[in-house]
């Protein structure tokens, strides 16, 4: 059965991505605070992939930018932020981020499948992505289209789920699901070769394994951080050894030949 955009904007627009994250008053300082630190307490990996002082006084363009958790840090190390997103929902909760810690950025609401139909082109020194793309029917227009707003000193930074993965052979075996939230319409793995094949047009710099979920869901969703047993008795060393061979998140760096 073919999925449609429509489909995959009801569904974000129903459930966006971490809501859920806070019990604090939605919009207010505390609750993005929140959202926040559960965010890179379960994700640090993320931080070192944005690399977000790096980014001072350059122009940043994220393609699906959701709540702006990573956006807001972008704008708070200085850089131009413009975020692009398909839920009215999301992006309407990361305008209300940026002014209540009083940031700058521009938005956009539509899909990136189309971005040059509703954002003026020209050149972003970066263009990120995190989770986003591969729940698109056609990541590859998306690919495309980014390509618009590069130029040769311009990099690509997205993360793509991992077909070789802990978590995917965890789906496989009907034991987790893709996203928190049951029924997501369109979940793409990619293996590293896949990669190489939708990034035509562009030089992989890197590809990095990272990210597998160790704590127990219940006590999470209550903001106890308590592991399943099995990682828990895992020396650190080893679960990491197991994160870059076997993480969900495969991390890729680009540029445009």
């Amino acid at each position: 059965m073919t999925i449609t955009i429509e489909e995959v904007k009801k569904f974000w627009n129903d459930r966006p991505c971490n809501i859920k994250h806070s019990s604090k008053e939605l919009g207010t300082i505390e609750y993005f605070d929140e959202v926040e630190l559960k965010k890179f307490r379960a994700e640090p990996h993320i931080l070192k992939f944005t690399e977000f002082p790096q980014w001072k006084n350059k122009k940043v363009l994220e393609v699906g930018c959701g709540l702006g958790t990573v956006g807001i840090n972008f704008a708070l190390n200085g850089a131009d932020y413009t975020g692009v997103e398909l839920s009215k929902e999301s992006l309407e909760i990361a305008k209300k981020r940026f002014e209540v810690y009083n940031q700058s950025g521009k938005f956009y609401l539509g899909n990136a499948e189309e971005l040059s139909s509703f954002v003026h082109i020209e050149t972003y020194d970066l263009i990120y992505s995190f989770g986003v793309i591969h729940h698109s029917p056609h990541p590859e227009k998306i690919i495309s289209e980014i390509k618009k707003y590069m130029n040769e000193n311009s990099v690509l930074k997205i993360m793509l789920y991992a077909k070789d993965s802990w978590k995917n052979y965890m789906i496989d075996a009907g034991l987790d699901q893709p996203e928190a939230q049951y029924g997501c319409p369109i979940a793409n793995t990619y293996t590293k070769q896949d990669v190489v094949e939708l990034l035509d047009g562009y030089e992989v710099l890197s590809i990095e394994q990272d990210h597998i979920f160790p704590y127990q869901i219940e006590p999470y969703k209550k903001g106890k951080y308590i592991k399943q047993p099995w990682f828990d008795a895992m020396p650190i060393g080893m679960f990491e050894t197991l994160e870059k061979n076997l993480g969900w998140h495969l991390l890729i760096t680009a540029k445009l030949k």
